[in-house]
């Protein structure tokens, strides 16, 4: 009997051994995701794939992998997957949440905090030598304590900014599709508004809510145009979320006063993009998950989904349980 096959997109940060065990595994080992049509082929031969939120695992793909048993994907996130097509194959695909919460919560301050009191653009006045001496209106910032934050989508990573908020003192507001428990509101110090109330009021606005097609550009020059020229615009979520162009011309023309993105649209930035000439930008590569521990968590997830979707077992994480419903 034939080994099972698993091709995996990129390298990952942790042993693979486990996953070694039961099958021949195939790692594309460059810092690029494959090419659409090398991953179009290796999913004719394969019988898992382990994957991430830069490949596009589309219906022709899924309808390709004739053998494939298990989709498992290194991300909490998975609009890169048509889900639908593989439940409709049978095929149970696997996410990694939870795990990354933490981590991207911190990341959230850590944007927050740089843009308010500009941490990127002092780094880089210093080091052209332009610091003199001490001047009373030199890189004048915005105060977090006691300022209103206001929080697009209060999922796990929403509540965990909301928490580390009550820090600073800070008022928060929160929109999301569903109003959360009245006991989670009080626990968390949050008060429920609208979307348009949260962009009049805010000082700074998280975002943490996931892309669908309710939210692909949810931010555009409307919304935008309803916030203070003081807030400040954090994403960390996904970059389709907000329209780029409507960003580019908010903070060109001092709109609102600056904004900080873990996420672009498209990934990466396109070197001629606008948004790269702004000072009032911080822009980070999709680094929110990025510490050594919760990647290596994630990665651990990931292949354990692998493994049971190969052996035909209930994937711990599972986006799509009614493949199972027939079982």
């Amino acid at each position: 009997m034939s080994r099972l096959r698993v091709f995996i997109t990129r390298c990952l940060p942790t042993d693979l051994q486990p996953l070694q065990q039961i099958a021949d595994v195939e790692v594309w080992t460059e810092r690029r995701p494959p090419p659409y049509e090398i991953l179009l082929a290796k999913v004719k031969e394969i019988d898992g794939l382990l994957c991430l939120l830069s490949d596009r695992i589309d219906r022709q793909l899924i309808e390709a992998a004739t053998s494939l048993k298990v989709i498992s994907q290194m991300a909490v996130g998975y609009d890169n997957v048509d889900v639908s097509s593989a439940t409709a194959r049978g095929i149970p695909v696997g996410h990694t949440p939870g795990v990354l919460t933490d981590a991207t919560a911190d990341f959230t301050w850590a944007l927050l905090m740089a843009a308010a009191r500009r941490i990127v653009e002092a780094d880089k006045f210093t080091r052209a030598l332009q610091w003199q001496t001490w001047e009373p209106d030199l890189l004048l910032g915005a105060d977090i304590a006691g300022a209103t934050l206001g929080i697009v989508g209060l999922g796990r990573i929403g509540q965990a900014v909301a928490r580390r908020a009550r820090g600073f003192e800070m008022r928060i507001i929160y929109t999301s599709r569903k109003r959360c428990e009245p006991k989670l509101e009080v626990s968390l110090g949050v008060e429920f508004v609208s979307f348009e109330r949260l962009l009049q009021e805010s000082d700074f606005v998280s975002i943490h809510t996931p892309l669908t097609a309710d939210t692909y550009h949810l931010f555009g020059a409307s919304q935008l145009a309803l916030m203070k020229p003081s807030a400040i615009l954090i994403n960390t979520a996904r970059g389709p979320i907000v329209d780029p162009h409507a960003l580019y011309q908010a903070l060109s023309c001092g709109q609102i006063a600056g904004a900080a993105i873990d996420v672009t649209e498209p990934e990466p930035i396109p070197a001629d993009s606008p948004l790269l000439s702004l000072d009032n930008l911080i822009i980070t590569p999709h680094i929110g998950s990025a510490s050594r521990q919760t990647r290596k968590k994630m990665a651990d997830i990931a292949i354990e989904n692998a493994i049971a979707g190969l052996q035909k077992r209930r994937l711990p994480y599972c986006v799509n349980p009614e493949v199972y419903e027939n079982l």
